[in-house]
């Protein structure tokens, strides 16, 4: 089984028909809220998107099954859960913890162990601890992410 990504959280109820605050935490809200769409709490509750809105720098949900206000208070603070989305053309951070990165000569670098956020380019963090920022990312497989970086940037010894 493939493990959950955290998308989201739920805030607090919104009105008395069972409607819900979500702060979403993902780049893909349309496939996340579209109807139909299912999530899943941490205590492992499943809950399917009946629909959803924008509102502000949140989302008003309902989900089925929820129809009052104590439906809604009783989801309050969840974190939400959902299956990774597969598209080839885009590199999402679970993809990419576990590989090993090379350089565009086939150098290899070691392990990513970590996905550090940065406002100007997230962070690949080597197993040496070791720095790489994303937007030199050019290609992956199955096993390595490829990186076209600027000489001296994954010199071992700083030069």
């Amino acid at each position: 089984m493939v493990a959950e990504l955290e998308v989201g959280r739920i805030t607090k109820p919104h009105g008395l028909r069972g409607e819900v605050l979500v702060r979403f935490t993902t780049d893909k809200i349309a496939e996340r809220t579209s109807p139909g769409s299912r999530l899943r709490t941490a205590a492992g509750t499943e809950l399917t998107v009946r629909a959803a809105r924008p509102h502000h720098d949140r989302w008003i949900v309902s989900f089925t099954g929820s129809e009052s206000r104590d439906d809604a208070d009783a989801l309050r603070g969840q974190l939400l859960f959902a299956e990774p989305l597969e598209d080839p053309e885009e590199l999402f951070v679970h993809e990419v913890i576990g590989k090993r990165l090379r350089s565009s000569d086939g150098t290899d670098h070691g392990e990513i162990v970590a996905v550090v956020a940065n406002p100007a380019s997230d962070l690949m963090e080597l197993a040496d601890g070791r720095l790489v920022p994303l937007a030199f990312y050019r290609d992956h497989d199955e096993h390595s992410v490829t990186v076209d970086v600027p000489a001296g940037l994954l010199d071992d010894d700083g030069s």
